[in-house]
């Protein structure tokens, strides 16, 4: 029986389980996107190669299933963007791209560019399959790559020879996942356990940090261990919401620039790192975010990360989740004081919530914590909320709790914009029986607008709440005040909710704070995606004023 390297792929892809795939059409794939449409792959078609890596960012992210993107030769350039911010955000993702047959790469062949090349930087993995019989192995090595240590995004190149190539049966040998890569947890060294307890035992005031490396702990593993021992934990990235931040021992987003209970890390005499780098948002490890003297327990999937730029005092690598259940055992076996800072930890982070509440009023333009604050009346505890950035958005960032896991995003390290709106609608996909809020700016939700075309089309009722300020606020705040002049960092006030409308959404326009009520309520009951453009002032947010003081501004 003869067997079209499309038909290998295919097979590769169902025994992953994929179902999905976020695409545009193209010469270089149309024979494989034609197979499978054949054999029922789910297509979700967007208007831009960057909007459909960031929908299959948001299904990697919240099912834990890669997502799959799939383009044309010209169209990985424009999906780059998108593998950056995956990448950093450590997203699954398998990129599979197609190009010009061999026989011509390499003397200009039709749209010929460097796609492995230059996804390689992006990416945890970047290859060109070259030879039809080489789709399993190259599929598995995909999507052990994509999901083994921190995960993230993959790329393939499938020339068109590759795909339509006939292949022969009886020569092609498939391997279940599980027999090409690890399905378990891999345990912490149990010295190491033992180690980390007996110091967290010993400090007056331990802290813990759960970041994105920490996906794979649960709610019972990571609550049983703060539950144990007392200590208070913050939670960024893909950690935010394993533990509710309602939770009395939780402090919500563990960001000191936007969160002032974080800025209590300082205090800590020994922190425990459950999937956190060392990184510029802590200041490495370093003063002023952490005391010269702290000890530091660094849990780690990713062995290039361990002591990155500072070394620790006692490094354990794993899997986080499995390794949290090693020390919630570990730590039954000792006696734990109460913890001297939570009251004043906790009160702090009321005392932010209500200073923050405090901002919104009547007065017009509308500030961004009076709709924040009418937003929070309609949420649930499983609300799904994005946060574009922008300063709207930071006061969201600031004031909403995370109450699940997956359910609550920001654009982490890599402070892309532009990505909310996609994101938003691919976290509908993966979480379809939850509501789901794209929080934006109206610069921002420019870089993405028409892909409300694709939500229309594919009917995903998520809702978009834009602060329009008709700024760049984060920057042009800092020019105001640091150099008297804005550049290139004001907008108009465009009516977005029409052109919303005419993509065939429903729009909402509120111009006064008494409108945010019905506007919110009937945005929510529309069967398909709603615009509301809030017509706000600009107003530096919790971020903002964090950069604008460290630079020499005032707030």
């Amino acid at each position: 029986m003869k067997l079209t390297g499309s038909d290998l792929i295919n097979r590769a892809l169902r025994a992953e389980g994929i179902e999905k795939v976020f695409a545009i059409a193209g010469d270089h794939t149309l024979p494989l996107m034609d197979l499978m449409a054949i054999q029922g792959f789910d297509f979700i078609d967007t208007r831009h190669e960057q909007a459909a890596v960031d929908m299959a960012n948001a299904w990697g992210r919240i099912t834990g299933i890669p997502g799959v993107t799939m383009f044309t030769t010209p169209g990985q350039a424009n999906a780059i963007p998108g593998l950056t911010l995956a990448h950093h955000m450590e997203s699954p993702i398998i990129n599979i791209v197609g190009s010009a047959p061999q026989d011509r790469l390499g003397q200009g062949a039709s749209q010929e560019i460097d796609q492995v090349g230059m996804a390689r930087p992006v990416t945890k993995g970047s290859w060109m399959i070259s030879d039809p019989y080489r789709i399993p192995e190259y599929f598995a090595r995909a999507f052990r790559v994509a999901l083994s240590g921190r995960r993230g995004p993959v790329h393939l190149t499938i020339p068109l020879d590759v795909q339509e190539a006939e292949v022969d049966e009886h020569r092609v040998r498939f391997f279940e996942p599980r027999e090409y890569r690890h399905l378990g947890q891999i345990m912490g060294d149990l010295n190491s356990i033992k180690s980390a307890i007996e110091l967290l035992n010993s400090a007056t005031t331990p802290m813990i940090i759960a970041s994105s490396g920490a996906f794979s702990t649960t709610e019972e593993s990571l609550s049983r261990l703060i539950e144990i021992t007392g200590i208070p934990v913050f939670t960024e990235d893909l950690a935010r919401g394993i533990v509710s931040d309602i939770h009395p021992n939780c402090f919500g987003f563990a960001d000191s620039r936007v969160s002032n209970a974080a800025t209590f890390l300082k205090e800590a005499d020994a922190i425990l790192l459950l999937g956190k780098k060392l990184d510029f948002t802590i200041n490495f490890g370093n003063p002023p975010n952490f005391r010269s003297d702290v000890k530091l327990i660094q849990v780690e999937p990713d062995s290039n990360l361990i002591g990155l730029s500072r070394g620790v005092d006692v490094v354990i690598q794993g899997n986080v989740g499995a390794i949290v259940n090693q020390l919630g055992a570990e730590a039954e076996n000792y006696e734990w004081q109460k913890h001297p800072m939570v009251e004043e930890i906790s009160s702090e982070y009321r005392n932010q919530i209500a200073h923050l509440e405090a901002k919104a009023d009547s007065n017009t333009p509308i500030h961004a914590m009076s709709v924040h604050k009418a937003l929070s009346d309609v949420l649930d505890e499983d609300s799904c909320l994005v946060f574009e950035g922008s300063d709207f958005a930071f006061y969201g960032a600031a004031y909403h709790p995370a109450y699940k896991a997956n359910r609550w995003f920001t654009n982490g390290t890599l402070g892309m914009i532009g990505w909310g709106v996609p994101f938003g609608f691919g976290a509908k996909i993966a979480s379809p029986m939850s509501k789901v809020v794209v929080l934006t700016g109206d610069g921002a939700f420019g870089f993405s607008a028409m892909e409300i075309d694709t939500a229309v089309r594919h009917n995903i009722p998520v809702v978009i709440v834009m602060g329009n300020d008709s700024v760049w606020g984060i920057d042009y705040h800092q020019q105001m005040q640091l150099y008297g002049r804005s550049v290139a960092t004001t907008l108009l006030p465009t009516r977005y909710d029409k052109m919303a409308e005419a993509l065939g959404a429903h729009g909402e326009y509120v111009s006064d704070v008494e409108q945010l009520p019905g506007a919110l309520s009937r945005a929510f009951a529309v069967d398909g995606p709603s615009l509301v453009m809030v017509q706000t002032r600009p107003s530096p947010s919790p971020l903002t004023e964090f950069i604008l003081k460290a630079k020499g501004g005032t707030t």
